[in-house]
């Protein structure tokens, strides 16, 4: 894995539960926002996935909450990719405070769905690779 990408993100008051924790279901919006940022960064627009026919799908994704966040708390969102073998990639994520401690832990499980044939390409990779401008922000 690579320095991991990241970007920042502050919390605002409507992302709040009734107790004023940030909502559990705004982390999967964070960790999204990063994922999608890291792709414009390394080149990659979503009209390019389109133009193939392709998109990227999430198969997995598990939440570890380490600690409140609250609405005005600027957070950074990191994101790094892992590549295996085969159709799918890992995608390791942390939602941290400013002073460091992290709020959230979130791994995935992704790959390139063919949008014609509705199944995973092969690669996914060298997808990467071939669309990237900068193949380095995912490791490749």
């Amino acid at each position: 894995m690579t320095a991991p990408f990241s970007v920042p993100v502050t919390v605002r008051g409507y992302e709040t539960d009734t107790q004023g924790h940030l909502n559990q279901a705004v982390y999967l919006n964070y960790a999204e926002h990063a994922r999608w940022s890291l792709l414009q960064a390394a080149g990659i627009r979503q009209a390019d996935l389109l133009a193939r026919d392709v998109g990227p799908v999430a198969l997995e994704t598990t939440i570890r909450f380490r600690r409140e966040l609250l609405a005005g708390e600027e957070v950074e969102v990191t994101c790094a990719f892992e590549w295996g073998e085969g159709k799918t990639f890992r995608i390791h994520q942390l939602v941290r405070k400013a002073d460091g401690t992290v709020a959230a832990e979130v791994e995935a499980v992704g790959g390139i769905m063919d949008l014609k044939a509705r199944r995973l390409i092969a690669d996914p990779r060298e997808l990467f690779k071939d669309l990237a401008t900068d193949p380095a922000l995912f490791g490749l």
